[in-house]
């Protein structure tokens, strides 16, 4: 190329300077200048095969659809018309990405890294122990999921009762709302052709939600932060439109105003939104309300009394409950047969969905042989949340 001859490539504006657009601007600019959005597009490589019958006649069972009666009767080519998820001519048919994203079973067959990742560090970042739990299938489904599991794993709420006062202060770690705006926010505006999952960081300072890419460039941060932007154009308006079926979202920029208002209405620091000059990423952190601060807390715990009750672990099921009860009433580990032995249960996949999975997952039980699940001499036993959930109801019992 000459010298002062221009090169030919696409531009962009930033700041004050005209640069040009390489790696992800470009191809997010090629993306805009395509008519049709990534999520409405037909995918080429998946046939209607690919779209699971099941999965579409549950959703419309789900979202109470007019179409969810007929829908047994239907073919997925003719199910797929009505809810223009499939599209073509008549003789090449081929499912929409949106479809393959609800309606397939594995999605991240077609789009790597459709996952969410909930990241938990117990001693911070820097410690040793790491929990995690990766949540693939229909972007329905783990996101749901992923918020179940977040709620019934790591919230916990603190009921303060004051003499004097017939009302009881409260307040939660993080609130569920502002989780859930944040979590869904990031599944709707994520970047599907981006291989990187969602992920969702706890630790004992906040809970953080990390996306990729960014916020478009239109949108400003001090606008962002305050609750006022407005998006002139969605990444994934289709996306949107079943995340909004299921009640998980209204698609109207509402999002950042709801985390604001969730934590504001919770007693919570306020929420920061974090991005790169190039939108690289998208951030959101929810700082953990000031009454969970270690400082704080060895304040309020060491003087329980009738007028100060904290209660900091969730309300459990009546089947977990009675698990718990066993397993602190024998004071020994007990193996699944013994528990159902001594629950005078024979079903095994009834005691394990209703008694044990739960039991796990809100952390009141856990495996003496923890790196080997499947061991045959497995057992379990209560976690020291669990006995201190007990050691206070028997406290309130006492006190009442």
């Amino acid at each position: 190329m000459s010298k002062g001859k221009l090169e030919r490539g696409y531009y962009i504006r930033r700041h004050t300077s005209t640069v040009r657009a390489k790696g992800y601007d470009e191809q997010e600019l090629l993306g805009l200048a395509n008519k049709i959005p990534f999520d409405d597009r037909y995918n080429q490589v998946a046939t209607l095969e690919d779209l699971e019958a099941h999965l579409i006649r549950e959703f419309l069972v789900e979202v109470k659809s007019g179409l969810a009666d007929d829908a047994q009767n239907l073919s997925v080519q003719t199910l797929g018309k009505r809810m223009n998820i499939v599209g073509g001519l008549e003789e090449a048919l081929f499912p929409k990405n949106v479809g393959l994203l609800f309606f397939n079973s594995n999605p991240e067959y077609f789009f790597p890294a459709t996952q969410i990742d909930v990241v938990y560090f117990p001693d911070g970042t820097g410690g040793d122990i790491i929990e995690e739990k990766i949540f693939k299938g229909p972007l329905g489904r783990i996101t749901q999921a992923a918020l179940t599991y977040i709620e019934n794993r790591y919230l916990r709420e603190v009921v303060i009762k004051h003499p004097n006062q017939a009302r009881a202060e409260r307040f939660f770690n993080f609130p569920l709302a502002a989780i859930e705006e944040a979590v869904v926010n990031a599944v709707y505006h994520r970047s599907y052709e981006t291989r990187e999952p969602i992920e969702i960081r706890i630790t004992s300072e906040e809970l953080a939600v990390l996306s990729f890419p960014g916020p478009e460039r239109s949108i400003k941060m001090d606008d962002l932060q305050s609750g006022k932007a407005v998006s002139r154009r969605y990444r994934n308006r289709r996306i949107g439109e079943f995340l909004k079926e299921l009640d998980l979202t209204e698609g109207r920029s509402t999002g950042i105003p709801k985390i604001l208002r969730a934590m504001y209405e919770n007693g919570s620091p306020v929420p920061i939104f974090e991005t790169d000059d190039e939108r690289t990423f998208f951030l959101t952190r929810l700082p953990i309300h000031t009454g969970f601060i270690s400082e704080y807390r060895t304040q309020v715990t060491p003087q329980v009394t009738p007028q100060v009750t904290p209660q900091v672990t969730p309300q459990v099921t009546p089947q977990v409950r009675e698990v718990m009860l066993l397993l602190k009433r024998l004071n020994n580990p007990l193996s699944k047969l013994e528990m159902m032995t001594q629950l005078q249960l024979k079903d095994s996949k009834y005691f394990r969905q209703f008694y044990l999975s739960p039991a796990m997952e809100q952390g009141v039980i856990e495996m003496t042989i923890s790196d080997k699940p499947r061991s045959r001499n497995q057992k379990y036993r209560l976690t020291n949340q669990a006995l201190a959930l007990l050691q206070m109801e028997e406290f309130e019992d006492h006190i009442q």
